[in-house]
């Protein structure tokens, strides 16, 4: 796919453009956002703008697909460009801001590396970036297509019928079409973005998991306050939490993911921490609704009992699986049959064969997903979903 001049190009380079892509992201987000302040207003996460989450996940993202296409110069990395696509398609990126990120992220590259970006660099780097593009483009059209939307417009308005506190901080919303048109499907597992204005006239989108449906079409989402010492709270989770009840309406996307529970034959070993349940809970409201007769194995860790939300919801269904089995773990207070602690497999009968599904903090997935691989599950086998940029792109 990468021409052979090109492929030598980026292999001599990759190393010094590797080591500076932190700092070409940065130099690319601050002058594109100061060009274009409008990709602010209801595109990009301003939060992770702030963090440095997204740019980190950009320069990986670009890392590992370069080193990709030179580690299988035959075929183009599409397994490394699904999650992102379903992102961007979630956001409703269109066609002509790949040519607006090309325009800031070269101008970047130019600046940081000065000299070093002769026409050849320069020309093997493009090369790498429109086979991204491309590949994105293309995958995006499908996932639109799928979603019966157009041009990215993928919004309609939803009613909340009903608001339940899970924990202190966890809220769900469970929400009713409005409107007479057709709801698209979700898989068990996918996401919808939420898109709210705030206070300061500016419009955000988050990303929510919709942790279960009922009749009619209705469908929940569950969201946790975003607490980070030292820094405000989370603005769109705040706002959710703070100001809509039932009655309000929110603008919802249509549900994209790529981490969707397949169906078939063989035991499942579901995983997750705090309110990573939430596409856990989705996944096994559909094994209990289909009748699956699999073994289902449910891990879950949690900092305690009342911290736990959904765990009524994952209890319940487990129990109404024939070949569901749970285990717990909570770091305060734990008692029954819940375990003290953090999760660990060591004891654990972790079924031969299985595909695992989970979902968490980026260290609670390396840690288990390590774990795992040591009871023998196989690395292709495991499958896992990030809130936020996926900063372990690659990586599994």
């Amino acid at each position: 796919m990468l021409s052979a001049e090109s492929a030598a190009t980026v292999r001599a380079t990759l190393p010094a453009v590797g080591a500076s892509l932190d700092a070409i992201t940065a130099r690319f987000y601050d002058t594109m956002f100061a060009e274009r302040p409008e990709l602010l207003d209801g595109v990009f996460n301003r939060g992770n703008q702030r963090n440095g989450e997204q740019r980190r996940a950009l320069a990986g993202s670009i890392a590992a697909f370069a080193t990709a296409l030179l580690d299988h110069p035959d075929e183009r990395p599409d397994h490394l460009l699904s999650r992102i696509a379903h992102k961007h398609a979630a956001v409703g990126v269109t066609d002509d801001q790949y040519v607006i990120v090309h325009k800031y992220l070269f101008a970047a590259i130019a600046e940081v590396l000065g000299d070093a970006v002769t026409p050849q660099v320069a020309a093997a780097w493009d090369e790498v970036y429109w086979l991204m593009a491309g590949g994105l483009i293309a995958m995006e059209a499908r996932i639109y297509a799928e979603a019966g939307a157009r041009g990215g417009r993928t919004w309609r308005r939803w009613r909340v019928v009903e608001r339940r506190e899970e924990t202190a901080d966890t809220v769900s919303f469970v929400l009713a079409p409005t409107g007479d048109e057709p709801v698209p499907p979700a898989g068990p597992g996918q996401y919808v973005s939420v898109r709210v204005e705030l206070p300061d006239g500016v419009h955000q989108l988050r990303q929510y998991t919709l942790s279960g449906h009922g009749e009619d079409g209705l469908r929940r989402i569950t969201v946790k306050r975003a607490r980070v010492e030292g820094s405000p709270d989370g603005e769109v989770s705040a706002l959710l939490h703070d100001t809509v009840a039932e009655g309000d309406e929110l603008t919802l996307s249509a549900p994209f993911g790529d981490v969707v529970l397949e169906d078939g034959d063989a035991p499942l070993v579901l995983v997750s921490a705090g309110i990573g349940c939430t596409p856990v809970t989705a996944m096994l409201q559909h094994l209990a609704l289909t009748g699956a007769t699999r073994r289902v194995l449910v891990l879950h860790a949690d900092r305690s009992e009342a911290e736990h939300a959904l765990r009524q919801d994952m209890e319940r269904l487990t129990e109404a699986l024939p070949g569901g089995e749970r285990v717990l773990w909570y770091e305060e207070g734990a008692c029954g049959r819940a375990r003290s602690g953090r999760m660990d497999l060591s004891d654990v009968d972790v079924p031969e064969g299985a595909v695992v599904y989970m979902c968490g903090p980026l260290p609670f997935m390396r840690d288990v997903r390590a774990q795992l691989l040591r009871a023998g599950v196989a690395a292709r086998d495991v499958h896992y979903e990030v809130f936020g940029p996926d900063l372990w792109l690659g990586a599994a």
